[in-house]
Order: C-alpha cells, then structure tokens, then sequence
C-alpha cells in the first residue's frame, strides 16, 4: 500500500522524518511530499510558488521539498507527480495539538480532508507540547514563548508515530474518504495513559484575542481556550494525558437543512 506523508511545517520538520520512517518500517510504501517552508494554518488552501509557470519542487533526503501548501501538494500526489497515486494519505506529525473545532484553520488536518474529498482515507497526527508549557506557565503567550526555546529534536515523536502506524489497517478498512484526527501528548510511551476516542472541543487549545486597538492598528495575543474543561473532548483526553482519536468529515453539504426558497423568491 502506497503513502504519501505530508505535513504544514515543513519538509526538514523533525515529525515528518519520524513518522517516515516509523511507518516503512511497517512495511508501506512511503513517499514523502511536503512544503519548502513552513505552511501552518494554511487550512486546505492551494497555494504554490511557480517559476515560469511551473511548480518548484526540490528533492530532498526524505523525498521532495515542494513550494506548495499541504492540500496543494495532495492534489499534486493524486495527479501523479510524485510517482504513482497514494492509497492513503498521513499528515504531521504536527508539532503542536491540532483539536476542537479549530481544526479548520489547520495545514495539517486540510491536507487530509482535501485527500478524502478526492476518495482518499487520510490520518492527521499532532504531538501536543503546549499542555506541559501551559502548567508552567501563566498565560498562553507565556507557554508560547517558552516552547520556541525548547530543543524539538528532543521531543517524543516516536510516541506518535508508532501509534500512528497502530491506527493504518483500520483507516485502510475503513469507508473511501475516511479521516482520522489523532493528538498525541509529548510522553514517552510508557507515560502514555492510554488512546481514547474524543469528540471535537468548542475550540483549540489556544484563542486569538485582542490586546489592544486604535487608530490604523490592531494587536493582537494568544490566550488559552476552555476547550480542556470540555468533558470526552480531545483537550480535555489530552490534559488528562491520554492519546485522542477523532474521525472527522470532509466538507459536504447538510440534508437535513431545508431552504425555504419561496421565501428567497419573495
């Protein structure tokens, strides 16, 4: 079975090396497609960098660096370009949650939901390092700051990776188009608690506010959600310190919404 690995923070991201290589190990066919540059939040935008009319694609030890964004680089997987179609499609892993509703907004997660609207089953995996930032710190921006001076390098992503390769034979039973949404917290595995299904928390573990406004300006500042006070959600399985497992939907339209068009019509 064929996978491309994708992920929103770039090619040379220390998570999508891990989970490479933890999933040839089990035998797959891996191929290795991912933005130049980091491309977080990119959602399933499709967007590209092109000289002359063309896609700059470099090759890289893993595969190929593209100047493109995640869902960007799926369609391109799926047209062939980087040798035969993918059957499955993994993104990450993240380095960062990618939980709650805010999943949206998430280079990471577009990449695979833009492969299931194509019919394409995807897995999205995140390593959660803000939780343990955030214990020790008073604010999100606090935890933030914090977390851009730690060494990633040293980050548990085996601990996501090997249960990412756990979860592959169910997403590939499963349903044409399916999506996994898995958040890892960053433990060794023997400090996992365990993996758990979780629904959708109202949001993300952090929020965009607004610090401060006036005229022709606008700052802003990161603050933590209430999303872990959500019992069964993944923020609230994270901050308990178990794995969080969520199949979600790609975009489609609502059947059980009727438009009255005679009032439209009026």
């Amino acid at each position: 079975m064929r996978v491309l690995i994708t992920n929103d923070d770039g090619v040379r991201a220390p998570g999508i090396r891990h989970l490479a290589r933890a999933v040839a190990a089990a035998g797959y066919d891996v191929v290795v497609a991912a933005p130049r540059v980091e491309a977080s939040g990119s959602s399933a935008a499709l967007t590209a960098v092109a000289e002359d009319g063309r896609v700059v694609v470099e090759k890289h030890d893993l595969g190929f660096g593209v100047a493109a964004s995640p869902a960007y680089i799926v369609v391109l997987a799926n047209l062939g370009a980087f040798g035969d179609p993918p059957d499955l499609v993994l993104s990450g892993i993240n380095r960062g949650a990618n939980a709650g509703h805010a999943v949206l907004h998430s280079g990471t997660v577009g990449a695979v939901l833009t492969a299931a609207a194509s019919g394409r089953s995807g897995l999205a995996v995140s390593l959660d390092v803000l939780t343990p930032a955030m214990t020790s710190a008073s604010s999100g921006g606090a935890a933030i700051a914090a977390l851009d001076a730690m060494d990633d390098e040293a980050r548990n992503w085996s601990t996501a990776a090997d249960l990412a390769v756990t979860l592959l034979p169910q997403l590939a039973e499963s349903p044409a188009g399916t999506v996994f949404n898995l958040n890892v917290p960053d433990v060794e595995p023997g400090k996992l608690a365990g993996v758990r299904q979780g629904s959708l928390a109202s949001f993300g573990q952090v929020q965009v506010a607004i610090a401060e406004s006036g005229e022709g300006f606008v700052r802003t500042s990161v603050e933590e959600s209430g999303g872990r006070s959500e019992p069964g959600t993944d923020l609230a399985l994270l901050a308990d310190g178990y794995a969080s497992v969520t199949p979600i939907r790609a975009v489609g339209e609502d059947p059980g919404l009727v438009i009255d068009l005679a009032r439209a019509d009026a």
